[in-house]
């Protein structure tokens, strides 16, 4: 009995039809079936075409059909279950692009890590300076060459009469006029600065004159500003002036920020060397006048101390350690003598110092014994001259007697000397041997330092230009900053983009920006304020305001101790007072001005921040630095997952 097809003969006939090979059909029904018509549906009627028809194009296409039912097959393996799974595989095989690209990258620029991080953080506030200063030149080179001329004139003035008007206002308990905080410190203390120059040059007299006439008149000044301004603007400007101004601005980005950079090199090398020869000075004179002051006021006998060294024998004390020191530095030499083959040469020269280190006049003059045949031959001659013959001839009989018995003698010795002299020669040859060595030695390590300096020349030559040409291209990009620069390497949306750039940015004034501008006022107005009122230690106290504002740890009163304790100790009780509450109040309010206007800026994680890189990294400058940008960039991740992830799903919640 055959078997007969659940489907019956209608159903046999279609398959024969379709023709569909048995492996196909195997491979299909292991994927996962697509959505099918349920079972109580009534069947397809068959097509109104005969079977014969049918039989007769099935046979010569059988292999056209079967690459048809094929591509359904293939149709059917892009469902949405397969398509995510090509889908993650691709993502994989990307996320794996990406690593291995930045590690080619990572391992391409490890000898430029430090210049390119250098030039991200030198291009953050000098592409501000720059933006400001491009907006301020712009106006009056296009006004002409007059215009230019008078910019920085007609900026003091108005920088001026602002200042004298915020100063007018504070007398008169008004409120301030709306301004930014930055830019309004900068203002009152480069107004400060001008009075100072006024103060040293015309004296407090003039100077305060001056300033008592600026405030009752001061209303003059933007009408003054006004019609200057009306006056050049109003001038046609002349075509050699627009041709000389005109090629200025063509090229104005490129010089301001070849200007700053260079401006940036310069000031930090001149302005290290010239703080620490000032800071030195400041120190030696200290010291002479404390010197000088202990010296008058007798303070050892008065505290005892003069008792207290002689009973516990301290130049004693100081020979002996001295002597250790002595000897712990000859082993050294001695030491770095033997690994260079330099023995002998540093023996002759220890004898050389010693003997030099004797005081010429405390030597005794040795008086050795004559030879005794200088001594004969002496008496003889005094016979000669007294024409004592007989004498002479008895001399000259015992001297030749003399003579014959020693001769023997005589051979022994020069044999003795010969022996001495060859083993003086052997010497001379062995130690020239020696030196000779030495001296090879020596210079080829000479010549191996030179051939690694000059090494190290070139390896820093080459990090120097990777370092201005990328901080070049970070201040003049027309796109954007070093963050926009980053960001636009994500593959998200613009919106996207535009809000991580933002967020990046509000972390960074946050910090890095902050501590930047608390640190420029607080070590200028430390200068202008001890400069001011004559204080000794003006610059080291300038110092250590701009680092007590980099560090935030430390006391921002750590700048006053040393103005107060010379005041103090000049008897100038009210001034150390006066100045020691100025300058601590003006601190404060400059520093709380500035964080005003940058909310979400916390001193106390910036000070551990900074602390955690000087731990963290090797170099305690680079630590410093980078510290807390790490937190500036944990600052931001930490906003933009707040902003996408959590706002996204309280969302999706609600």
């Amino acid at each position: 009995m055959a078997l007969v097809p659940s489907g019956g003969a209608g159903a046999c006939k279609d398959e024969a039809a379709l023709g569909l090979p048995w492996s196909e059909m195997f491979r299909s029904a292991s994927r996962r079936r697509p959505k099918q018509e349920s079972d109580d549906a009534p069947p397809k009627k068959p097509a109104l075409k005969t079977a014969g028809a049918k039989e007769m194009k099935a046979k010569p296409s059988s292999v056209g059909t079967g690459a048809g039912a094929g591509a359904d097959i293939a149709g059917l393996s892009l469902e949405p279950d397969a398509r995510l799974a090509l889908y993650i595989a691709m993502a994989h095989a990307g996320l794996a692009t990406a690593l291995l690209v930045l590690y080619g990258l990572y391992l391409l620029l490890a000898d430029f890590l430090r210049p390119l991080q250098w030039a991200l953080l030198c291009s953050v506030p000098l592409r501000e300076t720059q933006r400001a200063l491009v907006a301020f030149w712009e106006p009056p080179l296009r006004g002409g060459l007059s215009a230019a001329l008078l910019a920085l004139p007609l900026a003091v003035l108005r920088s001026s009469t602002a200042t004298l008007a915020d100063a007018r206002a504070a007398l008169l308990r008004r409120p301030l006029p709306s301004s930014p905080a930055f830019p309004r410190l900068l203002r009152w203390l480069v107004s400060f600065f001008f009075f100072l120059i006024l103060f040293e040059r015309l004296g407090a007299a003039t100077a305060l004159l001056l300033l008592v006439f600026a405030l009752a008149f001061f209303a003059a000044s933007p009408k003054l500003k006004r019609a200057a301004s009306s006056r050049i603007s109003g001038r046609p400007p002349s075509s050699r002036g627009l041709l000389l101004t005109g090629g200025i601005l063509r090229h104005l980005k490129t010089l301001v920020a070849l200007g700053l950079m260079l401006g940036m090199i310069a000031g930090f090398i001149t302005g290290s060397i010239f703080f620490s020869y000032k800071i030195g000075l400041e120190g030696k004179d200290a010291v002479m006048s404390l010197k000088s002051h202990v010296e008058k006021s007798n303070y050892s006998e008065k505290i005892g101390l003069k008792k207290w060294m002689d009973d516990n024998d301290i130049p004693g004390l100081v020979d002996q350690y001295s002597a250790k020191i002595y000897d712990t530095l000859w082993e050294q030499v001695d030491q770095l003598a033997v690994q260079y083959n330099l023995t002998d040469f540093t023996s002759g020269f220890r004898h050389f110092l010693i003997s030099q280190s004797v005081d010429p006049k405390s030597k005794a003059l040795i008086s050795s014994r004559p030879h005794p045949y200088s001594m004969k031959l002496q008496s003889i001659a005094t016979r000669v001259r007294n024409r004592e013959w007989v004498e002479i001839y008895w001399e000259l009989d015992s001297f030749f007697r003399e003579l014959l018995i020693t001769r023997e003698d005589l051979v022994i010795k020069a044999k003795e000397l010969a022996l001495q002299g060859t083993e003086i020669a052997k010497r001379l040859l062995s130690s020239s041997t020696s030196v000779l060595g030495g001296s090879a030695n020596l210079m080829l390590s000479i010549t191996l330092r030179i051939v690694s300096g000059a090494a190290e020349v070139v390896n820093f030559l080459s990090q120097l230009m990777v370092f201005l040409w990328v901080l070049y291209y970070l201040i003049t990009v027309e796109g954007g900053g070093a963050t926009e620069q980053i960001i636009d390497l994500l593959p998200v949306s613009k919106q996207v983009k535009d809000r991580c750039v933002e967020v990046m940015d509000h972390a960074i004034s946050s910090v890095l920006l902050a501590t930047a501008k608390i640190a420029i006022f607080q070590g200028g107005l430390t200068w202008l304020l001890f400069k001011f009122f004559k204080v000794h230690f003006v610059y080291t106290s300038t110092v250590l305001g701009f680092i007590s504002a980099l560090v935030p740890i430390l006391p921002f009163w750590l700048s006053s101790i040393f103005a107060t304790g010379q005041l103090l100790m000049e008897g100038r009780y009210v001034l150390a007072l006066v100045v020691t509450v100025i300058h601590l109040m003006l601190m404060d309010y400059g520093t709380t001005t500035i964080l005003e206007d940058i909310p979400g800026y916390n001193g106390y994680l910036t000070g551990l921040s900074i602390i955690g890189g000087m731990t963290l990294f090797p170099n305690a400058l680079e630590g410093a630095i980078l510290g807390p940008l790490i937190m500036t960039v944990v600052i931001a991740l930490k906003n933009l997952y707040t902003e996408f992830v959590l706002a996204d799903g309280e969302e999706t919640s609600s």
